[in-house]
């Protein structure tokens, strides 16, 4: 079979692998449809590493994915303990948890200290024809949402934990900084929520265009003004109740600590470059913020199908997606995602086309 590996910065090769074996007890074996291209995977691929975790050995990329079943092992239940069988399709959650360490047994699934994660080394990720995953990380699909649309409840359940996080409240101001695929949908929430009004801003006119799209009351480019001067004059030097940082973590993050009012709540969600975090303590001190650090999500799919199936006029999943590429084009396309090419927001993978 065919699989888009990483053989180190900027290196993306399609090879030919051995198949994975029958699925084992609890295990599934999947045909993989659709994966989307994350943040995430952006800074795997640009430098080889995510954090303080390098790729030793070629990795294949990608958690952000849809399939169809094609086999099952013994026991093989789904994430709400049902029976899984071939021919259903599934979105997955690429996070597998120990489900008995301490974390897990607290209710803390994403911050498993023996969590195993798609596309992240050591662990092959989704841009492969075929997989074996875990059945619990399985949430079947309904006939009204796409393959891609399958794909992209992981970025949305990402948002969905984020705004948990932020605890937002009816009639609440908010600002998200970065308008891209996890901010966007965080707007929608928002507006959802019942929050208002609702500031965005990005690097990319097209994402700010977006973002007034899905929600926000208003939207800058980085270009139109000083952030932060702009939350300013806005809130009559207040700032906002709750600031979403889905951006590049550099000095995002600061602007955002500042646009926050006395006893606001910071939800940090973008991944920097560097594994740094760079924040004046005196602010953040003196305005008694309340930082929320975000890792992944929650067992957010359920809620996250609910909310793309009942919520379709408003939820326009599809709509996050600019770009599809078949599997043997997945260099062409991160080539073209990392260097934030005109128009780009969301980009497809379609392992499954012809």
């Amino acid at each position: 079979m065919l699989a888009a590996r990483l053989y180190g910065p900027r290196d993306i090769r399609i090879d030919q692998v051995p198949e994975p074996p029958p699925p084992g007890p609890g295990q599934v074996r999947l045909k993989v449809a659709a994966v989307g291209i994350c943040g995430s995977d952006l800074h795997t691929y640009a430098d080889a590493r995510i954090g303080d975790t390098k790729v030793e050995s070629p990795l294949v990329l990608g958690h952000e994915f849809a399939g169809v079943i094609e086999a099952v092992g013994p026991g093989a239940l789904d994430g709400l303990d049902q029976p899984l069988r071939p021919g259903q399709r599934v979105a997955v959650d690429p996070a597998t948890p120990c489900w008995h360490c301490e974390m897990c047994e607290a209710g803390h699934p994403n911050l498993c200290v023996q969590l195993h994660f798609c596309g992240l080394w050591p662990d092959d990720g989704a841009l492969q024809e075929f997989m074996l995953c875990d059945a619990r990380t399985c949430f079947p699909l309904p006939d009204s949402l796409s393959d891609t649309e399958g794909a992209l409840l992981e970025p949305l359940g990402v948002a969905i934990h984020a705004v948990d996080l932020g605890k937002l409240k009816v009639a609440r101001s908010v600002a998200v900084l970065g308008c891209g695929p996890i901010g966007l949908p965080i707007i929608k929430l928002a507006r959802l929520s019942g929050s208002d009004p609702i500031f965005a801003f990005d690097r990319f006119p097209w994402r700010a265009e977006k973002a007034r799209d899905w929600g926000a009351t208003h939207a800058w480019t980085l270009d139109d003004g000083d952030p932060v001067a702009i939350i300013d004059a806005h809130t009559a030097g207040r700032g906002v109740d709750v600031v979403f940082e889905a951006a590049w973590a550099d000095h995002s993050v600061q602007q955002a600590a500042d646009m926050a009012r006395l006893g606001g709540r910071l939800v940090l969600v973008g991944i920097p470059e560097e594994d740094t975090l760079t924040l004046r303590h005196s602010v953040a001190r003196r305005k008694g913020l309340t930082i929320m650090m975000a890792r992944r999500m929650k067992h957010t799919y359920p809620r996250a199908i609910r909310l793309a199936t009942t919520h379709p006029a408003h939820l326009r999943l599809e709509d996050l997606v600019s770009h599809h590429f078949p599997l043997a084009e997945t260099a062409a396309a991160f080539e073209m995602n990392a260097r934030y090419a005109e128009g780009v927001h969301k980009i497809m993978i379609d392992v499954a086309a012809p």
